[in-house]
């Protein structure tokens, strides 16, 4: 929002109302977005009207867009702070009510997002999306679907169709990672289990021999693992593949981070690297707690 205002300031004063109106409207919870969540789940009022409102001002505002590259630019970044901001409140609003809502906010939000973005720079532009397994993966060949979540990937292939679109899946059987026990604790490294019994990832160490490997799927696949497993059945059962995500507890991973996968429709291709190390983190600068940290943290780029 005060990115918003600081675009507005420059090319519409009149506008700069509704964004002032709408950063006024969560001044009352600071900072926390659990204590705006918790208020909306007991009072039946939001900022939700405010932050449309601050939209529609800035589409209002869409001539700018015509004036040259660096004003479709400026344009561009306003517009989408605003739908981040408008978003966002949904998401902290819906947060609260618990269930798959949440979920599929962020993930038609990340959807919603390349597409401007694609059709910002034009007919052949082409994308990468790096993320997670649980959002790159199409979610319709996990239990995710069972549950009514969709995810990037799935998103993606609808959009674009299944020849404009790759994704590419990450696996390991052993090794360390950085990640936290709990969210809001500090990060460590931590040693990675080896694959459970039956899982994918176990099953791909057994067929690799240890050997990291860069699977295709699909009828073109030079090598596919659905040409090497042996039994039709095998190959098309959902397995677990490993999920580890930022909040991470390697005793009880069996438990919680085996996501159940028809890996060979989930992805377009598997990097496998059986032994995997630790991600060696860049210097931090430490941040007093009341400070606001820079957009780029941690990077600093």
């Amino acid at each position: 929002m005060e990115a918003v205002i600081r675009y507005l300031k420059k090319v519409d004063p009149k506008a700069l109302k509704t964004a002032i109106e709408a950063y006024r409207c969560f001044e009352p919870y600071g900072k926390s977005v659990e204590d705006y969540a918790r208020a909306t789940a007991f009072v039946p009022e939001s900022c939700e009207d405010e932050v449309i409102d601050m939209l529609i001002e800035l589409h209002k505002a869409n001539q700018y867009k015509s004036d040259g590259l660096t004003s479709r630019e400026a344009y561009f970044n306003a517009e989408q702070n605003a739908i981040v901001a408008k978003n966002a409140e949904l998401y902290y609003r819906k947060m609260i009510q618990g269930g798959t809502a949440t979920w599929n906010i962020r993930d038609t939000h990340m959807m919603d997002t390349l597409i401007r973005l694609m059709e910002f720079h034009g007919k052949q532009a082409k994308s990468i999306v790096w993320a997670h397994n649980t959002h790159i993966g199409d979610a319709k060949y996990t239990d995710m679907a069972e549950a009514k979540m969709v995810n990037i990937g799935q998103l993606v292939r609808e959009h674009a169709g299944d020849k404009n679109a790759a994704l590419l899946g990450f696996g390991t059987h052993s090794g360390t990672v950085i990640a936290a026990k709990e969210w809001g604790e500090k990060m460590e490294r931590m040693h990675i289990p080896p694959a459970v019994n039956g899982s994918w990832d176990a099953m791909i160490h057994e067929f690799s021999k240890g050997k990291n490997r860069l699977l295709l799927f699909g009828d073109n696949a030079e090598e596919s693992i659905t040409r090497k497993l042996p039994a039709e059945e095998t190959r098309n059962k959902r397995r677990g593949q490993r999920a580890i995500g930022v909040v991470y507890n390697p005793e009880y991973e069996r438990f919680g981070n085996y996501v159940p996968t028809l890996l060979t429709r989930r992805y377009d291709a598997f990097l496998y690297i059986d032994k995997t190390h630790a991600l060696h983190p860049l210097h931090m600068q430490e941040v007093k707690e009341d400070e606001d940290l820079p957009e780029t943290f941690p990077t600093g780029l």
